[in-house]
């Protein structure tokens, strides 16, 4: 049985005070209301992984990730931050491919590729994130455009390695703009997402591969686009820097 995920990406927010105390009232929320086998990950910036995971260690339902890591083992890379670096400090989850790190930094799947070749090799488990924009669903080629994202970013990886892999849906016209996808449509994606999987991998590991959903999910449309059968959980923005919304999100697997 696949595993279910909630997964909150922070993005660039919370100093760390604020990240410390948020944190806090996350645990203290889902130690006391999150049941069944549900996974809650945080992914902060980088100043918080190591703060946060050692108050996470000691709670077997959090796990922290970080929000990207660079394609080299190590070098002259000023301002950037290693896989290795990442999982000494205790995180467990890196994001790779989030719609604002190929829109805003130019990262392409060949860069993606690297990058979750080493965040593999290091021992993380990546998010990999792929989605459209508003244009290309609009010119009906959003499924070409999610087809290419998968054969070029992650599909080049041995089904052992695949298996290691967490794949996040987020239509990219609905990240930030209060515009969700409906669940019909969620799903509709999902679900070719899974039979791509299915088509490089064979139907066992893509029953077993877990497909969170990323756009503007909130605790009122969660339990709908959950319920969904091919989406396994959440990679939650603006809702995971609220500690009630986020664990009411997490909450809906409790149903």
């Amino acid at each position: 049985m696949r595993k279910k995920i909630v997964a909150g990406n922070w993005k660039m927010n919370m100093d760390y005070t604020a990240g410390v105390s948020l944190f806090s009232e996350v645990i203290n929320m889902v130690k006391d209301e999150v049941r069944g086998e549900q996974e809650v990950v945080v992914c902060p910036p980088f100043v918080h992984l190591h703060s946060l995971s050692q108050l996470a260690s000691q709670h077997a339902k959090i796990s922290i990730g970080a929000q990207n890591c660079h394609q080299a083992e190590s070098g002259a890379y000023t301002g950037e931050v290693s896989a290795s670096m990442i999982l000494s400090v205790g995180a467990e989850y890196v994001i790779l491919g989030h719609s604002e790190r190929r829109q805003y930094f130019g990262e392409t799947n060949e860069l993606l590729a690297k990058k979750t070749d080493i965040a593999i090799r290091t021992g993380l488990k990546p998010i990999f994130c792929i989605g459209e924009t508003l244009e290309e669903r609009n010119n009906k080629v959003h499924f070409d455009v999610i087809r290419k994202q998968l054969a070029e970013g992650v599909f080049h990886l041995t089904a052992e390695d695949f298996a290691k892999v967490v794949l996040a849906y987020e239509p990219v016209w609905a990240i930030g703009t209060g515009v969700t996808a409906s669940p019909e449509q969620a799903q509709e994606v999902h679900a070719f997402i899974r039979k791509e999987v299915e088509g490089r991998y064979g139907d066992a590991l893509a029953a077993n591969t877990t497909i969170l959903y990323g756009g503007s999910c909130n605790p009122k449309n969660a339990p709908e686009l959950f319920s969904q059968a091919d989406i396994d959980g959440g990679l939650i923005g603006g809702a995971s820097l609220k500690s009630r919304d986020f664990t009411d999100i997490a909450k809906v697997f409790n149903q």
